[in-house]
């Protein structure tokens, strides 16, 4: 019985009770003592020194910060680029469309992408909900999840009412104003109750870790008192036991006071175990309990570096380093070991967490480039000042595009978030001001236009009942000259107010027409007349006669009355056809002197190499590209007028202009071909 071995944990008990017994009152003592000093985690006297200066690293404050090592062990990893302030993130996301809010992203995109096709209502209400019935650090991540979702279906139907506006004839860009929204003004008033209740949190935290650290402080001035007490073992060793306790459970202090409050605990500790010389059984069994714990501790860590998400590691590695230093020491045989373990594993968890937030950050910096270079495109588009509405469209698309462009890209470094966003903000607004600006301007000379047009047709239509045809043809004819200078109306006006100009018109002339319907003998006289002109146009020499020639018959035509009317399109179809003639005889001549003059000049400027060459071929092919714009707006104009009555002449106008249009097209084209070739040879 004597060789019988007993566990260490019973040596250990054995051995404290016999020193607990010194006096007749600390039988309950002991058995407090025993059970404490097998399951404690305080480090014993002779290993205080190495834990606080080489193995335990300084404990962070609840907020997760990284901790504040010693020199010889790695730190973990902090996150140098800070993400925006939920303020900030607000700002962005409740902006005119600039895209969602500029804050932490790690998961929130992910928790937002989650909740689409959630409405506006629904999103309300889980936000309600999370206010309602989650703690302020719980339902920040959530809070900015549906802050990004909800204002996604915002502008979504912003942009589908902007859409439906335009398509029922309204212009988006300067009449459209969306709907009063409750369920934003809603969503907004949330917001607020939320940023109230973490306001609130901070205080509370701030105040509650003064706190803290007064009760910290306290507890070090017991364990001061208990070291000088001249009670038993027993008691002494039971109030440091709960002295201890109540450290432990004491919660985060200001983070300035960390490192010199945690030395200052842990030197007194020390010191209490140098007064007491606990026995050598119960040291090596906490030797060896911290052992065990320590070597799961390096098992932990090391399974870290197969987590997947680098923040969560980094986060779990911080809670084992608080385990660490909560820990007491080891073995001098085991500690190094030990220590060069848990440090390895720590590195690797470390450097990837760095290695991704220098990815972060690297990325945040381009960003802010390409942010930057966003900002320039708005401003460059301010300082154009586009001063009419085509220009103004197409600035307006452009605009829309660069945000479109800017709600793609992600967070710029936090010091440099606010800025940019506040240029592109200040942007942007400038932007729409002076578009409305302009719109306003034109709304008002368009209302003005309106009004001219208006009293053009009231008159126009007072003359429609006249029959004093020359005087009301003229006033009739001053009135389209006049109607010509105006400006253009709003597009919701203008087809109606022309439509009622061109009808007060033809109702005179159809009026008119009639009327000299009945002057037959002078009609066909007129006609002959006219027959006679066309053949003599037709037999004229026009290369030698030139324009004045055409000019001159041109006159004679003017001077002769009206023909018949059953007689006037196809007599007008032959004297058009003649004088088109005309036109061509000297256009084909003159335009075989002109291309003769430009392969001339093509020839000397190839000869020559002269760079004047391919700027004149790009004028040219410049020009194709407008004339062939012209040429469809021209064939587009006559499907416009085709509906209307008494539109021939018009008809037959715009066709000459597009077979004029034509030509010129077709001897730009030769021209672009001829310097084509003369650079090829």
């Amino acid at each position: 019985m004597a060789n019988k071995s007993i566990s260490p944990e019973a040596a250990a008990a054995q051995t404290q009770s016999a020193i607990l017994n010194e006096a007749e009152a600390a039988a309950n003592e002991s058995k407090t003592a025993e059970t404490e000093a097998a399951a404690d985690e305080t480090t014993p006297s002779e290993e205080v020194a190495a834990t606080t200066t080489a193995e335990t690293p300084a404990p962070a404050d609840e907020n997760d910060a990284a901790h504040d090592t010693s020199a010889d062990e790695p730190a973990p990893a902090t996150q140098e680029s800070e993400p925006a302030s939920e303020e900030e993130s607000e700002g962005e996301g409740e902006g005119e469309g600039e895209g969602e809010g500029e804050g932490e992203s790690d998961g929130i995109e992910e928790t937002a992408d989650s909740y689409a096709g959630k409405s506006k209502t629904e999103l309300a209400d889980m936000l309600a909900q999370a206010i309602e019935t989650q703690s302020v650090p719980s339902m920040r991540r959530e809070v900015e999840a549906l802050k990004i979702a909800f204002y996604k279906v915002q502008r979504a139907e912003n942009e589908a009412a902007r859409k439906a506006f335009a398509e029922s004839g309204g212009d988006p860009d300067t009449e459209f104003v969306p709907e009063a929204d409750e369920v934003e003004n809603r969503f907004k008033e949330l917001l607020k109750e939320y940023r109230r209740r973490r306001d609130e949190y901070t205080a509370d935290m701030d105040r509650i870790k003064e706190e803290n650290y007064k009760t910290k402080l306290h507890i070090i001035e017991q364990l001061k008192e208990l070291i000088n007490s001249d009670e038993k073992l027993g008691q002494t060793f039971a109030r440091f036991r709960e002295l201890q306790q109540q450290w432990k459970e004491t919660g985060a202090v200001p983070q300035q006071y960390v490192k010199d409050l945690w030395e200052t605990y842990n030197l007194h500790v020390e010191n209490f175990y140098n007064v007491i010389k606990i026995n050598k059984e119960l040291r090596d069994l906490d030797l060896r309990k911290n052992l065990e714990h320590k070597e799961a501790l390096c098992e932990a860590a090391e399974a870290l570096e197969s987590e997947k998400s680098v923040v969560d590691a980094f986060h779990k590695l911080q809670k084992l380093h608080d385990e660490w230093r909560e820990t007491g020491p080891v073995a001098e045989e085991h500690k190094e070991r030990l220590w060069e373990r848990f440090k390895a594993a720590s590195t690797l968890v470390n450097k990837r967490h760095q290695e991704y937030f220098e990815m972060i950050k690297e990325e945040q910096v381009r960003n802010l480039d390409m942010k930057s270079a966003l900002c320039d495109e708005v401003e460059s588009i301010i300082a154009a000042n586009p001063s009419s509405l085509k220009a103004w469209n197409k600035a307006s698309d452009k605009l829309t595009d660069i945000q479109t462009r800017w709600r793609g890209i992600g967070f710029a470094p936090r010091k440099d978030n606010n800025r940019i966003y506040e240029r592109f903000r200040a942007a942007c607004d400038k932007f729409f001001d002076m578009k409305r600006d302009f719109f306003a301007r034109l709304r008002e000379e368009m209302d003005a236009n309106l009004k001219l047009k208006n009293e053009i047709c009231e008159a126009a239509e007072a003359l429609s009942e006249s029959e004093e045809w020359k005087s009301a043809t003229d006033k009739i004819i001053a009135l389209q000259a006049e109607w010509k200078k105006i400006g253009a109306v709003s597009r919701r006006h203008s087809d109606a107010v022309w439509k009622r100009f061109r009808a007060a018109c033809d109702k005179f002339f159809e009026r008119k027409s009639k009327h000299f319907a009945s002057m037959d003998g002078e009609y066909e006289d007129n006609l002959a007349r006219k027959n006679a002109l066309i053949e003599e146009m037709l037999a004229a020499d026009i290369e030698q006669g030139g324009y004045e020639m055409i000019k001159e018959f041109q006159r004679r035509w003017s001077e002769i009355g009206y023909v018949p009317i059953k007689a006037k399109n196809a007599l007008q179809k032959q004297y058009k056809k003649a004088v088109d003639k005309m036109f061509s005889v000297l256009r084909s001549s003159e335009q075989e002197r002109s291309f003769s003059r430009f392969r001339d000049k093509v020839s000397s400027l190839a000869a020559s190499g002269d760079k004047r060459l391919r700027t004149e071929r790009d004028r040219l092919y410049n020009k194709v590209r407008q004339l062939e714009q012209d040429i469809a707006t021209l064939e587009n104009n006559i499907g416009f007028f085709s509906n209307s009555k008494g539109a021939e002449s018009l008809i037959a106008d715009v066709n000459n202009k597009i077979n004029k249009t034509k030509r010129e097209l077709a001897e730009t084209i030769e021209k672009v071909k001829l310097i084509d070739e003369s650079t090829e040879q």
